[in-house]
């Protein structure tokens, strides 16, 4: 069996500030990056309890470039670094049997969410896909859908793990902490987090067979809220984008993977006018 796990960071058990999980802060995050690590090698170990053979990680927060190599396998793969097409959810193809998604967090305007936000906090507010508010998770399991491949293990707070059951209610989620706001959590130790993230796993793999692939149906609907009018100025230039409000664009087509990557392109350029004039 065939495994492929994104992996983020503010969702990581004892995470809550940003400069825990900011690769510029020498004191507090090169600890947490550790921890992030530990928690993806919690993933592969109760995964390969049940059956699983190759393993696929894909780095996924913000450098892209923060498991340490030395705390997983050695026959593990990884896919480090970033300015990836398909960005967290890069790599992903219908060989895989399932894929895990561990240390995610809520999605942008989550109440009671550590670090709440869909791909940016500086740039997006909030990310529709036909209605449907999206978090991370929602977003990059379409992107695995296409191919027939189901999630089935998520971890990160509570808040996380039910707004992204409430969708796909056949995932196992594993919570290691309750937030308490955006920058407050009551967690557990990251020690008993990795043995409930190790049990988890284990169990998903178990239950592969109940895990369906989450799509979206066409003709997709994608619309984006900015925190600020300047970067749908910009975007709204895209081909095919059109301005729905002072703060809002929308984007149709039939199409996710062509959705995704005007998704990823959106929200770069729409961060690129955040730049001073």
């Amino acid at each position: 069996m065939k495994l492929y796990i994104s992996c983020d960071m503010e969702g990581t058990a004892a995470v809550s500030s940003w400069t825990q999980v900011d690769p510029s802060n020498t004191t507090e995050y090169p600890y947490y990056r550790r921890l992030m690590s530990q928690e993806v090698r919690a993933a592969i170990d109760g995964a390969r309890e049940a059956g699983v053979g190759e393993v696929l990680v894909n780095d996924s927060h913000s450098s892209m470039r923060n498991v340490l190599w030395d705390e997983l396998p050695a026959d593990v793969r990884m896919i480090y670094g970033n300015r990836k097409p398909f960005s967290m959810a890069h790599g992903a193809d219908a060989s895989f049997d399932t894929a895990f998604f561990t240390g995610y967090h809520g999605g942008g305007g989550t109440p009671n969410a550590a670090l709440d936000h869909t791909y940016t906090s500086e740039t997006l507010y909030e990310t529709r896909m036909n209605g449907l508010v999206c978090n991370e998770a929602m977003v990059n399991a379409a992107v695995l859908g296409l191919d027939g491949v189901p999630v089935t293990l998520i971890t990160g707070d509570r808040a996380f793990v039910e707004q992204t059951k409430a969708v796909m209610p056949w995932v196992t989620g594993v919570v290691v902490k309750d937030s308490i706001g955006r920058y407050s959590v009551n967690s557990l130790s990251p020690e008993r987090a990795r043995a409930l993230i190790r049990a988890g796993a284990k169990e998903a793999i178990g239950r592969v067979a109940e895990g369906k692939p989450f799509v979206f149906t066409p003709p997709i609907t994608m619309e984006l809220d900015f925190v600020a009018t300047h970067s749908a100025d910009f975007v709204e230039m895209m081909p095919g984008m059109e301005r729905i409000g002072g703060r809002m664009v929308r984007f149709v087509h039939d199409d996710y993977r062509v959705i995704f990557r005007a998704f990823v392109c959106a929200y770069r350029l729409g961060a690129a006018a955040n730049q001073p004039t």
